[in-house]
């Protein structure tokens, strides 16, 4: 029995964009704004934005989006972020959270190995195992939230090998077994076209789209043969060509444009929104191709489990394995498992690095500008081999501290300035010399 969740009326969306402080004025300004997405981690249910307390007072939807979940992830769901969620969701009186299927961290006690942050959504292996611990998350989370729960596809670099199903029927599969709602991306769809050789045609033709909640459209640009899905460029034709193929096959209840960084002018914002509005009223749904199911060596309805899965669950410690070993090669540095594209393995670990360097320079700016030009130079040298270990606060205390540990910066008087700036956040004193001396031998011991 399909358990695809029946989107009516009242879940219909309209028209919005991705609510960021750095926009938000332009935000509030743009004419025909149906809802808002905000990123959930960025929000304090006490102390809402005044913009989006204004954005509420005028009957705009505001919706809640989380980052760092990590669904796809060996491990159960966190209860405390699930608790933040919840309260943001209330908090904002939103009518569905949104998550992604990913998974964000990696190690700790299901392989008895340090646990790994990675900053980022890595995509899950669409393999039995990864779908039995992604469906137990999935109901986890439903059973925690007080609204519904929509799931969205991610953007990847890299291919897991010996995957049992195409990423329709991956979706098609999650949905019948949880009845969770989507969230489509399209522009992750075209991303996965560059990257990984996956048709968006056929991915549409695969997922159930009457599951769909909303869409999200979005950036991006290519480098070298990648697709780099970086939420800072305009929306490029081939994603709109996307959004048209969905529209084909369903009117979707909202769909939103994303903007993450190099925010353009607000007439440009409105221009893409208006590229929307205009892709939709394309002509209407199309008879709907012979969808797929998962068949062969996918899996089926009878292969969902009989008992919950748990932390001790035979699926859930070896996808924490798989899911560990590749993490630790793409920031840690050790070698890549076997099966994996060592190539484009390099490009996701440097992607990784770039854009754990830009976010520590957003949230803690003074180290910019103490280091001047040497600063991402310094960092990623930094990150090559020291992965991240308590989120980016945190690693910018970390970063400061190798550095002083270093006797770096070279020039005094930066370094007595990031002496000071550590010391303010740490609530510590910065190591002695003879404690640094101490910390190198021991370095040099451990890695003999």
């Amino acid at each position: 029995m399909s358990h695809a969740p029946q989107l009516g009326n009242a879940h219909r969306l309209g028209i919005g964009i991705g609510w960021r402080p750095e926009i938000a004025e332009a935000v509030e300004a743009l004419p025909g704004i149906d809802w808002v997405e905000a990123v959930a981690e960025n929000v304090c249910p006490d102390h809402l934005p005044d913009s989006l307390v204004r954005l509420r007072a005028r009957g705009v939807t505001v919706v809640p989006h989380g980052v760092s979940l990590g669904l796809g992830g060996a491990g159960r769901p966190d209860t405390k972020r699930l608790t933040d969620l919840a309260e943001r969701a209330e908090a904002l009186g939103s009518p569905l959270i949104t998550e992604h299927i990913a998974f964000v961290r990696a190690g700790g006690p299901l392989t008895a190995s340090p646990a790994l942050e990675a900053g980022h959504l890595l995509p899950v292996p669409r393999t039995k195992d990864a779908l039995r611990v992604l469906c137990e998350n999935v109901r986890i989370a439903q059973d925690s939230l007080p609204v519904p729960l929509a799931v969205e596809n991610i953007a990847a670099l890299i291919n897991w090998p010996d995957e049992e199903m195409t990423e329709g029927q991956f979706l098609a599969e999650l949905v019948e077994r949880t009845g969770v709602r989507l969230l489509i991306d399209v522009a992750n769809l075209h991303t996965n076209h560059v990257n990984r050789g996956e048709d968006p045609a056929t991915a549409l033709d695969q997922l159930p789209v009457e599951a769909i909640a909303y869409v999200h459209v979005a950036g991006g640009i290519e480098r070298d043969g990648v697709w780099h899905d970086t939420h800072a460029h305009p929306v490029s034709e081939p994603v709109f060509a996307v959004l048209a193929e969905l529209r084909s096959r369903v009117s979707p209840p909202g769909v939103l444009l994303e903007r993450d960084d190099n925010f353009p002018p607000p007439a440009e914002l409105s221009a893409e929104l208006t590229t929307i509005r205009e892709t939709l009223r394309e002509p209407g749904p199309k008879p709907v191709r012979g969808k797929a199911t998962a068949t062969g060596s996918g899996p089926s309805q009878q292969d969902g489990p009989a008992t919950p899965a748990t932390n001790t669950d035979p699926a859930r410690q070896r996808l924490a394995l798989a899911q560990a070993s590749l993490l630790s090669a793409l920031v840690a540095g050790t070698p890549a498992p076997e099966g994996f594209d060592s190539r484009r393995l390099g490009v996701q670990s440097r992607a990784l690095g770039a854009k754990r360097a830009e976010v520590v320079g957003k949230v803690a700016p003074e180290l910019p500008r103490i280091l001047g030009g040497g600063y991402r130079a310094a960092f990623l040298a930094y990150a090559k081999s020291r992965p991240m270990r308590g989120g980016y606060r945190r690693d910018a205390l970390d970063f400061a501290e190798h550095l002083l540990i270093g006797d770096l910066p070279e020039d005094p008087a930066a370094r007595r300035e990031l002496t000071q700036w550590w010391r303010d956040r740490s609530g510590a004193r910065p190591p002695s010399r003879a404690v640094r001396i101490a910390r190198v031998a021991r370095a040099v011991l451990v890695g003999r």
